[in-house]
């Protein structure tokens, strides 16, 4: 079965998350932003880097590698035009879910709305290897709502395609899995939206 992702166009995507119903984009840029505050990584690894929404919050002085990784050429494509500036910037082309990447490990490893959509198989497998000795890995969550669907419907019809195969994680069924990995939970913040949904971060520190 074809990857939803590989039929939305980034447009499509970047409007949906920025309507008023929804109000994403912006705070997943802040929550990236709050945990490369808190890491000050040398090297970071975005997981589904879309448009690169949030890269503009990485302090070049301090973090020297970005790594970024998606399933979607065509997003690729666009933040190699939006962040040519950075240095640095490594962008892979992969499904996390099907496929186990070899990288040089980073700092930190972001992952936001992830696992929702790629599963917590071979998607956590990537995420947890990546993460270097003592570095950390940050996850944002979407959490259940009874006000809101799990994807807004929003007057977007690509992205409705991806309703059948979201699936919510639990914050605590992860903290006990990557405890169970060696790493232990340092930070958590709950991030409450506009339109009713909230998400959740964890960070998680590799022991």
């Amino acid at each position: 079965m074809s990857n939803p992702w590989l039929a939305i166009p980034l447009c499509d995507y970047e409007q949906h998350m920025s309507l008023p119903e929804v109000q994403q984009l912006g705070a997943l840029a802040d929550l990236f932003a709050k945990a490369v505050a808190i890491c000050s990584p040398a090297s970071v690894a975005i997981l589904g880097i879309a448009g690169g929404n949030g890269l503009e919050r990485i302090d070049g002085k301090i973090t020297k590698r970005i790594v970024g990784l998606d399933v979607n050429p065509d997003y690729l494509k666009a933040v190699r035009q939006r962040h040519r500036g950075i240095s640095g910037l490594e962008l892979y082309c992969v499904d996390l879910a099907e496929k186990l990447v070899q990288l040089e490990p980073v700092q930190l490893v972001h992952a936001a709305l992830v696992f929702e959509h790629a599963g917590t198989g071979h998607c956590l497998e990537n995420a947890l290897e990546l993460v270097a000795a003592h570095g950390t890995v940050s996850v944002v969550l979407q959490l259940p709502s009874q006000l809101e669907q799990s994807v807004a419907p929003t007057g977007i019809p690509s992205m409705q395609q991806l309703k059948s195969q979201f699936t919510f994680v639990d914050p605590d069924w992860l903290r006990q899995t990557l405890e169970a990995r060696g790493f232990r939970l340092t930070h958590d913040v709950r991030y409450d939206l506009p339109a009713g949904k909230s998400f959740w971060m964890g960070l998680f520190g590799r022991q």
